[in-house]
């Protein structure tokens, strides 16, 4: 493989691993450094980490904006510094709720709303990430961001355990949504377990364990299967010297976004110019 390598891969994060683990990982086995990924999942959390490969890169910007789906279990009782199983315990709470409670707290989360970003997160404020500041044990006020939750399910409650369903937008903190769900339910509780199941159009299973990769049973995804939901448009010869030089062009689609494709090959994603909406400008270029 090496250097000239291009494509997708859909891997199942293994626990006790950061995404940044994954990605260096990976850099050894497949011996390229233009590797990165869509999305971190936090060490405690599974599933569906999106790796992106040589040109491939390109795509991490638009493939992180997409929407991820989750199973989340909350451990009801306790409170921790890191709002997961792996913190200090920083408050105990007894708890009585049943489930048709439980069902009405979840479905009031639907939407968009604003959430409090975790002091244990690589959110930056003035240069320093936010759990560096929370090691040091200084206060800050934390930064809020909106959200927006399109689906949220109830799976099963048992003994001290609640476990659901959610798709959520970019940016959503899962254990900050399992904090806000409890103090609704009037205990405490913290995120036991994190699986993504979806991102986007990638599913679970659909992804490899590092050991499949190991062992060469992988299979990378084109930038043209990626992109497959996206409105493509084939380019003349005429169009591609133009579009291959970056030019802003006349906008001939109705949609925000385009894939521009040349000889079978998406060559270019153009979107909206700004400054004039019958235009189209250039939003990553392919060197195919």
């Amino acid at each position: 493989m090496g250097n000239n390598m291009n494509g997708i891969l859909l891997v199942n994060k293994p626990t006790n691993f950061t995404s940044r683990d994954v990605v260096n990982k990976l850099s050894k086995i497949l011996h390229t450094k233009k590797i990165g990924h869509t999305g971190t999942l936090d060490p405690i959390a599974t599933g569906v980490l999106v790796i992106c490969i040589g040109e491939s890169t390109k795509l991490c910007e638009l493939l992180t904006s997409e929407y991820k789906e989750y199973i989340a279990t909350i451990k009801l009782g306790i409170k921790t510094d890191t709002l997961d199983i792996t913190g200090n315990i920083t408050e105990e709470k007894d708890f009585n709720i049943n489930e048709n409670q439980i069902k009405e707290v979840l479905n009031s989360f639907l939407g968009k709303s604003v959430q409090t970003t975790p002091i244990y997160s690589a959110v930056k404020i003035n240069g320093k990430k936010l759990y560096e500041y929370a090691r040091e044990g200084k206060k800050i006020e934390l930064p809020t961001r909106e959200i927006d939750i399109t689906n949220i399910e109830f799976m099963s409650f048992k003994n001290d355990e609640i476990t659901f369903k959610t798709t959520v937008s970019k940016g959503t903190y899962i254990r900050a949504l399992i904090d806000d769900i409890c103090s609704k339910l009037n205990t405490v509780g913290t995120m036991s377990s994190l699986i993504r199941t979806k991102q986007g159009k990638f599913i679970i299973e659909n992804t490899y364990t590092l050991n499949d990769i190991e062992s060469g049973n992988y299979k990378l995804l084109t930038i043209e299967e990626v992109l497959s939901n996206i409105n493509t448009i084939t380019i003349d010869d005429t169009l591609y010297n133009r579009v291959k030089n970056g030019a802003i062009i006349e906008k001939t689609f109705n949609t925000d976004i385009v894939c521009l494709k040349y000889n079978n090959k998406v060559v270019a994603i153009y979107k909206t110019y700004e400054k004039d909406s019958n235009l189209a400008k250039p939003f990553k270029m392919f060197n195919n």
